[in-house]
């Protein structure tokens, strides 16, 4: 099933269930907009080497759009599709003035030296930058990218069109970003880890937490749900994985991770392969890597009681309704991982008014909107007898089609 299929088969389930047309879901799932562009650059030895570069504007009927920007091997139109549609829904979920958009170029961003990473970053910028703009659409750091990435966008984007740092965020603090901004995917999935699990009756201390991914969103969760007194037992990265029943010492990990660059290789935890921590005997599951992990196949064999989407698109939709049917919570993506494009707005609004907030200011505000969302998709779900997922998809749906209605068509 490729990415836009699973995305809009949760869609149209929350869409009939509120009743709307056919014609409308279509309105509300078409795109507004989706460029292909030749992105053609110098490498270091002298060759030249052309990319293909997407950039996908799903829905402005709530704010300018919102979305991350990918440089990984597996990017393609439809991925990029199917997480500006998320982009629109979560922007919505969590009710920042956004709607959502994702770009991206297929290569693997590793195997570029930092000059070659900055030219094709710039030559991007190059063929999209009528198209993005504070008013218009900001990137953000995805897979592959990080701040460096977003502050090469900010000088190319103002070469043509003067000092605008609001055009793009995930900036380094240096460069007009947020405080609060690397840690911020990561401390909404935690945050919400713990309101679920007091909505369940259960409290973090001692909760056997695994975490599949240890980059910037899975280390910061990690961080956050150590100090509140979770026993992390199992977490891994794209080298392999780690187990230790008793809990893994977190700030020793860290160290080693600091030092080698990867989680394999640590001497306080047995190594185990991926697959072996999506089946772990845990009390809590976070995806945290890269989407389609959880897959009909390996849905069986899970055995947390709650799952926490902290990737986009973990899980696939059949392995949904099977985790569904044995009873086990899941935390949906769009509202488990927003915590990053809610900082953003953040930032957004920082260099919109050229005005500084403090670190415990944008972590007060993070923790008040993410606590809102949750709140009011809980209340829905109880209300309409639905899981989680539907009841979030049922919010965000409901709050763009208003917006795009009252706006007028």
């Amino acid at each position: 099933m490729h990415a836009s299929e699973s995305t809009d088969r949760y869609f149209r389930e929350a869409a009939n269930i509120m009743g709307l047309s056919s014609n409308m879901q279509t309105l509300l799932l078409t795109p507004e907009r989706e460029v292909k562009v030749q992105v053609a650059m110098e490498m270091d030895n002298g060759e030249i080497a052309t990319h293909i570069g997407y950039r996908i504007q799903h829905n402005k009927s709530r704010g300018p759009m919102k979305g991350g920007l990918r440089y990984h091997p597996e990017v393609d139109q439809d991925e990029v599709l199917s997480l500006a549609t998320l982009m629109t829904w979560k922007t919505a979920i969590v009710d920042i003035p956004y709607g959502g958009a994702k770009g991206g170029i297929q290569i693997d961003a590793r195997k570029l030296s930092i000059s070659e990473l900055e030219r094709l970053t710039r030559k991007f910028i190059d063929e999209i930058h009528d198209m993005i703009g504070p008013d218009k659409d900001i990137p953000a750091p995805d897979m592959g990218t990080n701040a460096q990435v977003m502050a090469w966008i900010m000088n190319q984007y103002q070469k043509y069109h003067g000092f605008s740092p609001a055009c793009v965020t995930g900036k380094p603090v240096e460069l007009h970003g947020a405080d609060g901004r690397e840690e911020a995917t990561g401390r909404g999935v935690g945050l919400l880890t713990i309101a679920l699990l007091e909505k369940m009756k259960e409290g973090i201390e001692g909760s056997r937490i695994a975490i599949q991914g240890f980059g910037n969103v899975g280390r910061y969760a990690v961080q956050f749900l150590h100090e509140r007194g979770a026993k992390i037992i199992s977490t891994s990265d794209a080298y392999g994985g780690l187990l230790n029943e008793d809990g893994i010492d977190i700030h020793a990990l860290c160290n080693h991770v600091e030092k080698t660059g990867k989680v394999v290789e640590f001497n306080g935890a047995d190594a185990i392969a991926n697959n072996e921590l999506l089946t772990c005997n845990c009390d809590v599951l976070i995806p945290a890597a890269i989407g389609g992990v959880l897959t009909p196949e390996i849905a069986p064999d899970i055995r947390a009681k709650y799952i926490i989407e902290a990737a986009n698109n973990p899980t696939h939709p059949e392995a949904d309704q099977l985790l569904n049917s044995r009873g086990i919570v899941i935390l949906p993506d769009v509202l488990a991982n927003a915590g990053g494009v809610t900082v953003s707005y953040f930032e957004w609004v920082q260099n919109r008014q050229h005005f500084r907030w403090e670190l415990e200011r944008v972590r007060q505000e993070l923790d008040s909107i993410m606590t809102k969302a949750f709140d009011k998709t809980w209340d829905l779900a109880t209300e309409k007898k639905v899981n989680l997922r539907l009841a979030a998809y049922l919010l965000g749906i409901g709050r763009v089609g208003r917006a795009t209605v009252m706006g007028g068509i």
